[in-house]
């Protein structure tokens, strides 16, 4: 039977219904994956606070005995940056630092031409934040090589040069959105190969320590993360070992207590939060969170709620 300008119409469609699938399939690989960050933004929040927005002529000591982290963006001009007077580095393009541990450090101006917005910020400041582990003391970015952040810098900078109602707080937020975008960053562009933020970053691990995040109660198994992963048991374990810097289970042990501070500080009981976090009793509970902690879940949680 030969094709009539029915059938012909007929495949056409059928054709573009198959290529609209293919675009679709295209356009939306990767959308899948489930959110990286979400689970850490949620258990160890982020706060942010600027304390330095514009011209910069004086030396500033930034102290590690807070316990918060610092981000520094340079706009223009020379500076020099020493880490506990022993050594340092220079600045003279635009660019970004930051210090996710706590680190004492100094910025000391080389010229009349240094502006640049600085801020502390506090993620999970006495927790134990897995995010923090394995990094580097500093982290040092040319902004010319983070168009992701473009958009947010010029924001940022757009505000810094004028004196408007709720400035501060505008600065304080762009700087929490800076350094999420930052972070995402770090994972989408491989810019790190240790610690949690290598982890997400290999897709197949990302999986499992996903899982971890969203279900810490779970009876969890090598075979089970291996399974979201879809990875043989050998493999994943090594995998994990070598990206994240820890065995599965120790990174779930240690995600456990994370939330258990958390929850803790919260003024939820030790029993609570010992069925939220997926062990059975107070007293297993207590065992783990004393071994990592150095202290009870009780008198950690008398000292810091």
């Amino acid at each position: 039977m030969s094709l009539d300008s029915v059938d012909i119409g007929r495949l056409n469609g059928i054709l573009g219904i198959i290529l609209l699938f293919f675009i679709l399939k295209v356009l939306t690989k990767g959308l899948n994956m489930k959110d990286r960050l979400v689970s850490l933004l949620n258990c160890f929040g982020l706060k942010a606070r600027v304390f330095q927005a514009g011209a910069l002529s004086n030396t500033v000591n930034c102290d590690a005995h807070d316990g918060l982290g610092y981000i520094h963006i340079i706009k223009s001009g020379h500076l020099k940056v020493e880490h506990n007077a022993k050594s340092g580095f220079s600045i003279s393009e635009p660019s970004l630092f930051f210090y996710m541990n706590p680190s004492s450090h100094r910025l000391m101006p080389q010229d009349d031409n240094v502006e640049m917005v600085c801020a502390s910020f506090d993620f999970g400041a006495g927790l134990r934040n897995p995010l923090l582990q394995a990094l580097p003391e500093v982290i040092i970015l040319k902004l010319k090589d983070t168009s992701a952040l473009e958009t947010t810098l010029d924001y940022l900078f757009t505000e810094v040069a004028q004196q408007r109602c709720g400035r501060q707080a505008i600065l304080n937020r762009l700087i929490e959105v800076i350094i999420i975008q930052l972070l995402r960053d770090l994972m989408n562009e491989n810019r790190l190969q240790a610690g949690l933020l290598a982890g997400l970053a290999n897709l197949k691990l990302a999986k499992a320590i996903n899982a971890i995040h969203s279900s810490p109660a779970n009876t969890w198994t090598l075979d089970d993360f291996a399974n979201e992963a879809g990875m043989s048991r050998s493999r994943f374990a090594a995998t994990f070992k070598e990206t994240v810097g820890v065995t599965p289970g120790n990174y779930l042990a240690e995600w456990r207590v994370g939330i258990a501070q958390t929850l803790l500080r919260k003024g939820k009981s030790v029993q609570f939060v010992a069925n939220k976090v997926g062990y059975g009793s107070a007293s297993a509970l207590s065992r783990i969170f004393t071994a990592q902690v150095g202290m009870s879940p009780t008198d950690w949680k008398k000292k810091y709620s």
